[in-house]
């Protein structure tokens, strides 16, 4: 897999090439402008693209990769915490953002998000232990039996299967689920979340998603038992 780094912190950007280069090809660049040369010239798994860059903004770069075709996968590296600039980048077509500082460990376990997203789409089906969903249909099934999902339940769902073993925080998920009219603040993932647990254990006996006191969500699965059925 190849990976172009955008980000203008000289210390950030030595250290995450330094790392990533144990596991992937990796060029780099520090502005805007630069990243444009890079991406207009060669071809990229994913793009580690930082918001506040100079000469042209991580915005207006990732405007020009979704309005060239480039199905490349986008991942938003950003020091704002305001839900307004990550839906922002979502808007404009990001896959997915992380909010500086990050662990390392997270951000591979992004790419490696990513990266099964990439494989999985050329088939529709995505699994995640007991579950299987083929999102082309939007059918999803729990221990072979299809569930019964609202649009909200399946967006949620789904976002989960594709980011399993990862910690979501609330915000992700409202951002995932809901539209830029949501502003946050009430308890409306907790309800879905609940809605989703009990029609997954009504079916499997399986309670998969995981609070993570603090923090947010995970769906846990058990990656071997995973390889195994496969």
């Amino acid at each position: 897999m190849k990976i172009l780094i955008v980000e203008d912190e000289n210390d950030l950007r030595e250290v995450m090439t330094k790392k990533l280069q144990k596991y992937y090809t990796v060029d780099y660049c520090k502005d805007g402008r630069e990243a444009i040369d890079y991406i207009s010239v060669y071809s990229y798994d994913i793009i580690l693209l930082d918001v506040m860059i100079p000469e042209i903004d991580g915005f207006e770069v990732l405007k020009y990769i979704r309005a060239s075709d480039l199905d490349t996968s986008v991942i938003m590296i950003t020091a704002k915490d305001k839900i307004k600039d990550k839906v922002k980048g979502l808007d404009y077509g990001a896959d997915d953002y992380l909010t500086k500082p990050f662990s390392f460990d997270e951000l591979l376990a992004r790419l490696r998000v990513l990266l099964r997203r990439s494989t999985n789409q050329k088939n529709n089906i995505i699994h995640a232990g007991d579950l299987t969903i083929d999102t082309r249909n939007r059918i999803v099934k729990c221990c072979g039996i299809i569930m019964d999902l609202t649009a909200k339940e399946y967006m949620l769902l789904e976002y989960f299967v594709y980011h399993k073993n990862i910690i979501l925080t609330r915000e992700q998920l409202e951002q995932q689920a809901w539209d830029n009219r949501f502003e946050g603040g009430s308890n409306i993932v907790d309800v879905y979340i609940r809605y989703l647990r009990k029609k997954i254990y009504d079916i499997c006996g399986n309670k998969m998603i995981k609070t993570v006191r603090g923090m947010g969500y995970k769906l846990e699965v058990d990656e071997q038992d995973q390889n195994d059925k496969k």
